[in-house]
């Protein structure tokens, strides 16, 4: 099931891994392992959820 604000959803979410890894160009799946797979730090991934549970709390907020 698809929400309605999807597209946003991912256009955010693409944001957010490309400016905490930034060799990360899309979240899409490429089918190539050395574009579909990353090696990263834990506080980079520490970070971009931290900001991504920012922005879902800024939206759940409005």
């Amino acid at each position: 099931m698809t929400k309605p604000n999807q597209p946003a959803t991912d256009t955010l979410l693409t944001d957010i891994a490309q400016r905490h890894f930034h060799r990360l160009k899309t979240l899409e799946t490429l089918n190539r392992d050395a574009l579909d797979f990353h090696d990263v730090a834990v506080w980079a991934i520490r970070s971009a959820l931290v900001e991504a549970h920012a922005a879902g709390f800024a939206a759940a907020t409005k």
